[in-house]
Parts: structure tokens; sequence; C-alpha cells
């Protein structure tokens, strides 16, 4: 078995099958990492969702704010936005089946033997990786239990700005989320900045990049999200695999194994 990470997919669907057609994936032997944001703001989100529920345990995939948006639309009464592309899966004859395949997703998937885990937007160094699993966990039974509604409800928001052990209810819930599927700029005390998304360099003062915060384990963090890094974080412990297919740069997936990266023009 070769399991294979990849980026943002974003309804690409093309292009998706196009960068799995390079390593002849198959899923009877091969297994797909997704860190997030499956689907909107491409062309194809509704094959594209279906054909990542259809890989069965074929699939390891992490839910990125774009896949939560979903659920935020289907379930907690928001409209969809001006450039959302979710019509088709609001439409579709499957919706019901493939909104409960999303709700049943991780928001941090940790393999201990690779040492490795994977989320779509990061890990805050304030949290190790134990911490982070056990507070994904939290959040997914929320998203798969009976205060699902209401959690999509109140899900949006940009504060708490920072961590807190006491926080609880929606306040622990919504800041938990914005560190694993919005998070790009934080303070050393990991106090979020959710307004700038441009590329590193273009960090507020008093804030960088998540990851060039050290750790105080040597986790190595697989993420999506920032397609403005163009997959650069300058470190192999933390590696980028958005590199903005929807915005016309590239589709990459890479080897979990060897390393090796993928390329599909998009």
């Amino acid at each position: 078995m070769t399991d294979y990470a990849i980026g943002d997919i974003q309804g690409c669907y093309d292009r998706l099958r196009d960068v799995l057609a390079r390593v002849s994936f198959s899923p009877s032997r091969d297994r797909l990492w997704v860190a997030g944001d499956l689907i909107n703001r491409g062309p194809s989100s509704l094959e594209t969702l279906r054909y990542i529920e259809s890989l069965g345990s074929s699939a390891v995939v992490v839910l990125g704010n774009h896949d939560l948006h979903l659920l935020a639309v289907a379930l907690g009464g928001h409209p969809p936005r001006r450039k959302d592309t979710l019509a088709d899966i609001l439409e579709a004859p499957d919706h019901d089946r493939l909104v409960a395949w999303l709700r049943q997703q991780n928001l941090c998937v940790r393999d201990r033997t690779r040492n490795l885990v994977m989320v779509h937007a990061g890990v805050p160094h304030i949290w190790s990786a134990g911490q982070a699993e056990a507070y994904a966990r939290e959040v997914e039974a929320i998203i798969r239990g009976d205060d699902a509604g209401e959690y999509f409800t109140h899900m949006y928001g940009n504060e708490p700005h920072c961590w807190d052990e006491n926080l609880r209810g929606m306040d622990r819930w919504r800041v938990i989320t914005n560190y694993f599927t919005r998070m790009r700029f934080i303070a050393q005390d990991g106090t979020l900045e959710l307004a700038t998304k441009e590329a590193a360099a273009s960090a507020p003062n008093g804030y960088k990049p998540w990851f060039e915060y050290p750790r105080e384990d040597d986790v190595r963090v697989v993420f999506g999200h920032w397609a403005a890094l163009e997959g650069q974080t300058g470190s192999n412990q933390f590696i980028g695999l958005d590199t903005g297919c929807v915005w016309g740069g590239l589709l990459t997936m890479m080897n979990l194994d060897t390393g090796e990266k993928i390329h599909c023009d998009c």
C-alpha cells in the first residue's frame, strides 16, 4: 500500500483524476490522504465529493473551512455565499448521504508510526500533538452528534482570539475549529490573527506564520489551506500542500513515505 497526501482540491475534479493517474492510484492498494477543502470555488464540487466518499477506507480525510461551510449551510441555516459553487451538492439526490459522510470526517488525523499529523490549516505550537488530537475529538463529537445544528449556527466568528483551557461550550469549540481550519498567523501566546491571508512575509506586527514557532515535539505536520505559501514553509517538518489549484496554480500530491511530490497544472 502506498499512502499519498493531497492539498486543497476545492472541486477541481479533473485535476484530481489527472494527478492520481500519474501514480496509477488504485483504491485496492493505495490510500489518499486529503488535507481538507475537498469542495467549493472549483467547477465540480459534487463529482469530487462523490469520488472521495466512494473511496471508503482508502480515503483519509480532514475537514477544511470550505467543507465546514457546506455543513453550516446544510445544517446551520447559513445562506450560500456569492462565490460558492455548492449548488450541485445542495440540490443532489444524494445530498443527505454526502452531508452525513462529511460529518464523520476528522479535524486532525495522527499517524504515530510516521510521527505525523494531518490537519487543514495547522497545529499551533502551544499544543502538543496529543493535545491537538484530543481537542479535535471534542469538536468532532459535536459535529457528529445531536447538537450539530446548534454548533454550525454559531460556528462563525473570530472570538475567542486565543486558546484557554478553561473555555467551555461554543467559545471552546469555535477557537479549536479556527486553529484547525483557519489559522495562518499567530502570536507567541497563541493569539490568532485571522484577517491576513497573504504570504508568510506579510505577517502583521507581533505575529508570525504558525509554523515558524519552535515546537516541543518533532511531529511532522501535513496541511493545506494557505495557497499563498505555494507549498514553501522553509522546513521539512511542516509540509504545505495547498498550491492554489483552484486559483490557476498546481494541484500537489505527496508520497507520505518517500516525500516525492507530484504536481498537476490547473
